[in-house]
């Protein structure tokens, strides 16, 4: 990760942000629950990756009615972090062993229809790694 400014890949249908944000819309419109949670969650989990980091020091008063604040065109813009390919797929594998270890903990409880809608998450991020 660095704090470079974001900018598209050559190929950005080849990324696999790109297949997930496709395949989402399918799966919306084939009504597949399972899938849709999960690509959901998972393109969130990038996004929040990718969240510019918090300032360390408040900004200086700008304004005289509201303190911290800044004016102007592009005043609310902030770079946000390039992920590898690397990371990503880090990210997608981290998403991956949540649903499988708490699909483990409810069977363990005797919740098998939960347990089973985690795996079908789980299986559905699989193609992305």
């Amino acid at each position: 990760m660095n704090d470079r400014p974001r900018t598209p890949p050559a190929t950005d249908a080849d990324t696999p942000r790109a297949r997930m944000r496709s395949d989402l819309v399918t799966a919306m419109w084939e009504r597949r629950r399972e899938t849709v949670s999960a690509l959901r969650t998972a393109l969130a989990a990038l996004d929040n990756a990718e969240a510019a980091p918090a300032p360390e020091a408040p900004n200086a008063t700008t304004n005289e009615h509201i303190a911290g604040s800044r004016s102007g065109v592009g005043s609310t813009e902030a770079p946000r972090r390039v992920l590898s390919a690397d990371r990503v797929r880090a990210l997608l594998n981290e998403q991956i062993e949540e649903r499988t270890v708490e699909a483990d903990r409810y069977e363990a409880h005797g919740r098998h229809d939960a347990a089973r809608r985690l795996r079908l998450e789980a299986d559905a991020l699989r193609p992305y790694v």
